[in-house]
Order: C-alpha cells, then structure tokens, then sequence
C-alpha cells in the first residue's frame, strides 16, 4: 500500500512539473529593461519616473523609479512598448521597445534639463542647473504663478519675491523703477530671453512691461557681472517668453474690463510642426486711470520661434515689443504740485538669434547675437517741444562649454555696440567660468571676467559660490542644504551727450550671501534664510555749479563720490498644506546706509540716512486654493517706511525749504483672484486689486491705485489637456 501510494504521488508531482513547471515558464515570459539615468555632466538622477506604456492589445504597463545611484530596473511581459523618462528637472524622453520572452534589454540615458522647468535655473552660470545645487539665491516666479494671480504688470511680480521692492511714479504708465537687495534702480541686470534690455548706464523702465506671453522668471541675487558684466551689480532679472510645445496648435482669448475704464484683450497661438515651434502674443491694455490725465495706453508684441536641424544642433529667434502712452499728472498728492497735460511715449523692443550646436558627447557651443533698443518721447505744455529720448545696444555673445564627469568648463567672449545722445561706445570681454562636483554633496563654482569698456577702461571681476548638502532626508526632518555665493559687480555710468562726458570710474559692488534650505515632512513644507551683505562704492554722484560750458544743460558736474552698503536677511517659506492649498511667502530686513554723499542737497540723501526708496522691511503672503474647478488666490503685500523726497526740499543756512517730506509711509495691500472652469476650454477670471481700498503713495505725491477690478472670460482651443 506504501509503495502504491508513493508511485501515485510521485506520477502525479511528475505530471504537474510538465504541465507547470515552477519559475522556469514564469522567468521565460519575463522580460527586463535596466539601466542608469545621468545629467548632462554625468551625474546620477535619482527620483526620475520610468513608465512602459504598452503598443499591443492586451499588454500591461510596467513602472519604476531610479535610485540615488540612477538606477532603474523593470519587469515586464514580452510585447512592444513605449518607455518614457520623466522628472520635474528635465525634458521627457522616449523610445520604443519590442522584448522578447526572457530578453534584458540596458537602456542608459543621458537626460537634458528642462529650461522652462521651475526646478531649473538658467540664469545663475553659463551652464543650467538644479535649483537645489545652486550657490546663489535664486527666486523662480512661474507661469501658473502669475495666471493664478492674473496680475498684469511684471514690476508688481517681481516686487513680490524675496528682496525686491518697486516704485512707481503714479498709479500705471509712470516712471517705474526695481530695487534688489539694497542696490540702486540701476544695478539689477535685465535680460529678456538672453537679450539684454537696460538702457547704456542700467537704468530700467518697468512702467510699459507687462506678463503677457512670459513663462517663467528668474531672479538671481548677488554680483553677476563675471558673467553678465556691466549693470549687474546686485542681481540679474531674465523673462522667458512662450514656446510652442503641442503638434495641435494651442489658441488663447483673454478679454477683460474693469474698473477706471480699464479693458484687456490678449492673443496667443503656439504649437509644434515636425521641427519647428511656433508662438505669438498680442495684448492690449487701455485705462482712464483714476484722476483726471492719468490714461494709460499699452501694446505688446512677443513671438518665440525655434528650429531643430538635429537633436544637438538648434536655432531660436525671440521678438519682443512694448509701446505706451501715458498721461503724467504728476504729484497729484501734493498741493500744486500737479502737471495737466504732460505725457510719456514710451518704446521698447528687443530680439535675439541664438544657435546651439553640440560637438560630440563633451562639446557645447551657443552663438548668440542681439540687438535692443529704447525710446521715450516726453512732452509737457510748460516745457516744449516734446524731449525725445533714444538708446540701443547690440552684440554677439560667443561661449563654448566642456563637459566631463561631474563638471563643466566655460569660456566666452562678447562684442557690444551702444548708442545713445549722438555717442557710440564698443565693449568687449572675454570670461571664463568652471563648475565642478567635488563630492556627492559639495558643488562648487568660479568665474571671472576682463571687461574693456568703451568709456571707463578694462576691469577685471571674479565670482565664487559652493552648495553642500548637509543632510539627505525624505521624512518630517528632510534634507538640508547650504550654500554661499561671493561676487563683485560693475556698472559703467550712463551715456552723455558730446562735451558733457565727464571723467569717470564704474561703480562697484561687493556682495557676499550666505543660506540655508531646510525641508520637512516629505518636502511639504520648505524653509529658507540667506543672509547678505552689500558694498558700494564709487557712486556717481552731482554737484551744482561749476558746469562745463561746453553743456549748460546740466548745469553741474558728476563726480565718483558716494559711498553705501546694504545688509540683512531674506527669508522664504513654502507650505503644501493639502493636496487643493498650498501657501507661500517670504520676509526680508534690508538695513542700508549712506556711508558718503559729499554733494547730496536733498536732506533725504544724506550721510546716515537710508538708502532712496529701500524699505527696511518688507513681507508677501499668498495662498493659493484649488477645488471645485476654482481657483482662488490671497495675496498679501507690505512695504515699509522707506526713505523718499518730494525734490522741493533744499538745506539753505540748516534751515529746510519746501514740503521737506522725507519719508514714505509703510502700506499693506491685499489682491484676491479667482477663475473657474466651466468646461470646453472656457474659464472665467475676476481680479481685485487694493482688496481693503487702502490709499497709499509708492513714492511721495504719487497715489496708488484705489480698490480696482477686472472681470473677463478665457478662452483655450487645442493644445494638449
């Protein structure tokens, strides 16, 4: 009886083991995609999605994730699919597969980042990089960012982040100036998609510039000018516009009306056809302002159009127009002070032709060449004819990158033309700049410049900076990173007309910032602190009297005098309190002060006083809701008392003449935005400006706008959504 039922169970094991053989039918049906993602410098890309989406009826996806080392490993049945890389820091790549049963199949990708990507910055060195493993303070300002606040003004964006603050001389339309980091109007360089936009001298007009077709924002602190040169003294500003992204072309109908006589319309098309991408944006912007001559008229013209002749050999042409008429009522806030019929015709235009070229696995060349100019007619009945001012500069930009396992090496030299009141300055320089991964945590970076400029001569200027990751971690107590970034920065002064030309040197900066990033719970919420310290020196300053004959018109002379600084502390917070709120803001304490201003006769300028419109604190809180095909946006903005001037004031004998206002008052002003989706591509958008009707003065005499509003519809045919 044993032995019988011993051969039964054996016969009956032996049949099951032929109809069902244990792991070895399992492991012939199984087939396998490994491999290693890297950076462009050969780094390893952790955290990046790999998705296998199946070609054949029946067939399965299959997913994973790399690890710290990059890798990625994924078990699929045989069949052909579709795999895809994805990671919030890069473009998405993909390939078609067709496994075997049992076939391993490597799959080793180098990925590109993602330019347009919040998470990667372009700005900050000759190379782009990961946000988290830059040495400077870079604030990053995104399209869902501004359509969810529907503000309409870039000067009001950029005020918003960290260190910024604006003033405007008069509600829209007036003379509008941005400050970064205690640095004057005029020490922030200002690029649009590459093209540099500040006038000869660095002076920027804000008042015309609106968000219409812009993507993204960079704002990076501290001295740039071993990259950028001239003007970047205390930062740089680039704005991305649009590209096109979908093969089904994307159409965009904004209209709006409002309050004061306000109405709005914007117009976008973009798209992809095979290898060339396509956007343009048209927007139109009209008020009647809030008193008596204060219109405000405003057109913008933007086109971004790319070519790729091979995935390493691109070309891109990027448009920009903007063209307004205001009414200057002047300082309407002040008794007499008023100025009927006065108006500005502002004009700024910019374009750039870029052409990247990748030589082989370690080559990157990028020639760039550009052209901007400005103009701005001004006519005021006490004073005519209409005074007509005109600048442009153009240049070609020549950099070529080595790249090789955990670093990269930059050389490049620019020739610049600029023009302006009858004269013509050529620049050049060559700089060179070196990034390199010491270790796993530690990145470095080291710049320098030799700038020959037309006016002021050759100058020589370095920039250093390194990140360390201190802590990796993904739990309530995430990852923490430092970083400090040390840099000097040059401005040449402004164009004079013939025979005023003074002899003068740049003005010079010296910046140092020093930071910390910490994250929590699983990068939920996110916290920053950077400390900086800024010197001035060189100052270009103007006395009374002593005029050259050759140029009554000033009535004066300019000298290298002034001496300043400004340190203290900006500080930022990012909360993901659910999946539909999210909450962000930022702090910043701005000590500053005049060390030396020997030829000051405004009492506001003055040794000991703090620097001209640089509030000592400043804040921004906004919190944005997203639920029910609703999206509501709070934001929350406050200046604090700033040094300022009505400019009637004048020392005679110690005694003070005129209104003798030398300070602005502190204000807080409060923005509520909402849209909803009704379905079929159309939305509806509300916006209210100045929430609480606050009267308050962004500058002396000059009121701000009252409690205003804008209602109006958006439309969105094609694309991809």
């Amino acid at each position: 009886m044993r032995v019988l039922r011993f051969l039964l169970f054996a016969t009956a094991s032996y049949v099951g083991i032929l109809l069902f053989p244990p792991g070895i039918t399992q492991a012939q049906q199984t087939s396998t995609i490994h491999g290693t993602l890297t950076d462009p410098s050969g780094t390893t890309v952790a955290d990046a999605s790999i998705e296998a989406r199946p070609l054949d009826a029946g067939g399965k996806a299959g997913r994973a994730q790399s690890d710290a080392e990059g890798k990625y490993s994924m078990a699929i049945a045989p069949g052909r699919y579709r795999v895809s890389v994805q990671h919030p820091s890069f473009t998405r790549v993909e390939q078609e597969f067709t496994l075997a049963p049992g076939e391993v199949k490597t799959w080793d990708v180098k990925l590109a980042l993602a330019i347009m990507s919040s998470t990667v910055v372009v700005t900050a060195y000759a190379e782009a990089s990961i946000t988290e493993e830059t040495p400077a303070l870079v604030d990053v300002i995104s399209k869902q960012d501004m359509e969810q606040r529907q503000d309409a003004w870039l000067v009001t964006v950029l005020g918003s982040s960290q260190g910024a603050s604006f003033a405007r001389l008069g509600p829209m339309g007036g003379i509008t100036s941005f400050f970064l980091d205690g640095g004057n109007y005029d020490y922030t360089k200002v690029l649009i998609d590459g093209v540099p936009v500040n006038q000869p001298g660095g002076a920027v007009d804000f008042s015309n510039f609106t968000t219409d077709g812009i993507d993204k924002i960079e704002i990076v602190h501290g001295a740039s000018s071993a990259l950028y040169g001239s003007d970047a003294m205390t930062g740089v500003v680039q704005i991305f516009t649009h590209r096109g992204t979908t093969p089904t072309p994307e159409l965009i109908l904004t209209g709006e009306g409002g309050s004061f006589g306000t109405g709005r319309g914007t117009a976008q098309l973009s798209g992809l056809l095979g290898k060339f991408d396509y956007s343009g944006t048209a927007a139109y912007f009209d008020t009647n302002g809030q008193g008596p001559a204060d219109f405000f008229r405003d057109t913008t013209l933007s086109g971004n159009f790319g070519y790729k002749f091979s995935d390493s050999d691109t070309l891109r042409l990027s448009l920009r127009n903007s063209s307004s008429d205001a009414g200057q009522p002047g300082q309407t806030a002040l008794p007499g002070e008023a100025e009927p019929g006065q108006t500005s015709d502002l004009h700024n235009f910019s374009a750039g032709l870029v052409w990247n070229l990748q030589a082989g696995d370690h080559w990157q060349n990028q020639l760039s060449g550009y052209e901007s100019r400005f103009q701005d007619v001004e006519y005021s009945p006490d004073f005519p004819p209409a005074y007509v001012t005109k600048y442009n500069r153009a240049g070609l930009d020549d950099q070529a990158t080595y790249s090789f396992h955990d670093g990269s090496v930059t050389a490049g030299y620019m020739y610049e033309v600029e023009n302006g009141s009858g004269v013509t300055r050529h620049n050049q320089a060559g700089y060179m700049e070196a990034r390199y991964r010491v270790h796993k945590r530690l990145n470095a970076i080291a710049g320098v410049r030799a700038e020959d400029n037309g006016f002021f001569g050759t100058r020589v200027v370095p920039r250093l900076g390194a990140s360390y990751a201190l802590r990796y971690g993904k739990g309530f107590w995430g990852a923490t990173r430092l970083r400090v970034s040390y840099g000097l920065g040059i401005k040449e002064p402004e164009i004079f007309p013939p025979g005023c030309t003074p002899i003068l040197d740049p003005e010079r900066s010296t910046t140092v910032d020093a930071g910390a990033d910490q994250y929590f719970a699983s990068d939920r919420f996110h916290v920053s602190a950077t400390y900086f310290h800024n010197d001035f020196r060189d100052i270009v300053s103007f006395a009374f009297g002593g005029a050259n004959p050759n140029c009554p018109a000033y009535g004066g002379s300019f000298f290298n005098t002034d001496l300043a600084r400004a340190a203290g502390v900006n500080s930022a917070m990012e909360a993901k309190v659910t999946r539909w709120l999210r909450v962000t803001g930022n702090y910043s304490y701005d000590d500053s002060k005049v060390i030396k201003s020997p030829n000051a006769t405004d009492p506001a300028l003055v040794a000991g006083n703090r620097l001209f419109l640089r509030p000592l604190h400043s804040a921004n809180l906004i919190a944005n809701a997203h639920f029910l095909r609703m999206n509501w946006n709070l934001g929350g903005y406050y200046v604090g008392r700033r040094t300022d001037s009505d400019f009637d004031s004048f020392t005679v004998g110690g005694v003070c003449t005129g209104f003798c206002i030398t300070s602005t008052p502190a204000y807080v002003r409060w923005d509520l935005s909402n849209s909803i989706d009704l379905g079929h591509g159309v939305s509806t958008l509300a916006h209210v400006e100045n929430l609480f009707n606050n009267h308050y003065q962004d500058a002396v005499g000059y009121p701000a706008l009252r409690l205003n509003y804008r209602v109006g519809v958006r439309y969105v045919w094609g694309g991809e959504r």
